[in-house]
């Protein structure tokens, strides 16, 4: 039972990271996908993922910037230890992030010659490639347990590369980074059938929506192979509680679920499932590292603020979800809705 407000605002914090892959996190597949668009339709196929992204791109990082601020004003500590730790990759992280917005304008309102959309589009999808696998890199230097208090103090004599460096470029977040980024370009893939009423165009996203879904199942194993050394906590939480193994089966299932939707063409359906895989994905990866925040020095419990600070959190929270929540919905329902009806089922 969650009883301490630590645990339901650790709950939100996964919820929120869940939305921001859901939304976020196809947007940069979205920029992986013009990064590889290629031949004769290569001109609307980034128009396409122009058009899907364009209307919400920004609004989508308030799930990003609510993960921050919980973890900022919530877990201090862990805060403290993660943006002292992994400078280096949420620093590239955030270049990515920058420059990825600034080059998706830029593209769109420079002047329209091909020499400099190349340019702004090149930028765009370099971004969308980095951002996504340094976000995983740090999601797996934080289960690594190679993170440790004792290498940031005075008399610890940890040079510059095993404290900043050494942690997070290992093989399993390396592996873990790739990983992220061929499930937000499979996302971005999925919902891409259904924003182009133009066959030929689906053709080409339910393709690469069907290969990249395959190739997160192999990698996915990959990376639960890699954990068993690499980040012993999370392989445990994976494989060997009473829930792991009828987890793993329901994502298998919602998984295998999705390519034979995509297969048969039923893209509003692939989509739903699509979507549920990922809320799984996310919430397997939190269960499994549950109760650190970063293994093995820091919990949900030693890392959180007092009581006093909890509680005002909490109640911002209720007072702002009827705001929010229904904001997304009117932003999507209005940029989203005259798709969804024409959309091909």
């Amino acid at each position: 039972m969650l009883t301490q407000l630590e645990h339901w605002i650790g709950v939100l914090v996964v919820i929120a990271l869940t939305a921001y892959a859901l939304t976020g996190g196809a947007d940069f597949g979205g920029g992986v996908w013009d990064f590889f668009a290629r031949g004769s339709t290569a001109k609307d196929q980034r128009t396409v993922i122009k058009d899907a992204i364009a209307p919400i791109w920004e609004a989508n990082h308030v799930w990003l910037i609510l993960v921050i601020v919980l973890m900022f004003v919530c877990f201090p500590k862990a805060f403290a230890m993660l943006s002292t730790a992994l400078h280096v990759p949420l620093t590239l992280m955030l270049f990515g992030i920058v420059l990825r917005g600034s080059a998706f304008v830029f593209r769109s309102y420079d002047e329209q010659h091909d020499a400099i959309h190349r340019k702004w589009s090149l930028m765009f999808s370099i971004a969308s490639l980095v951002t996504p696998i340094m976000l995983g890199i740090s999601l797996g230097a934080v289960v690594s347990g190679k993170i440790r208090p004792a290498m940031f103090e005075p008399s610890s004599g940890t040079s510059f590369a095993q404290a900043y460096i050494t942690p997070w470029l290992g093989v399993f977040p390396v592996f873990l980074g790739f990983y992220i980024l061929l499930v937000f370009s499979f996302l971005a893939a999925v919902y891409l059938t259904l924003e182009s009423e133009d066959e030929t165009i689906q053709e080409i996203f339910r393709r690469r929506a069907l290969v990249t879904g395959v190739a997160v199942g192999v990698l996915a194993w990959v990376c639960v192979f890699l954990a068993k050394t690499g980040a012993p906590v999370l392989y445990k939480g994976l494989t060997q509680h009473s829930w792991s193994i009828p987890f793993q089966i329901v994502v298998g299932l919602v998984a295998l679920g999705t390519l034979v939707l995509l297969w048969q063409r039923r893209y509003s359906w692939a989509r739903l499932f699509a979507m549920a895989q990922v809320t799984f994905i996310v919430w397997g990866w939190g269960l499994s590292q549950f109760p650190y925040l970063i293994v093995p020095d820091f919990t949900v419990m030693n890392s959180a603020a007092p009581p006093s600070v909890l509680k005002p959190v909490v109640w911002v929270l209720l007072l702002g979800t009827p705001i929010l929540l229904p904001s997304f919905w009117y932003l999507y329902s209005v940029f989203k809705g005259q798709k969804e009806g024409e959309a091909t089922s």
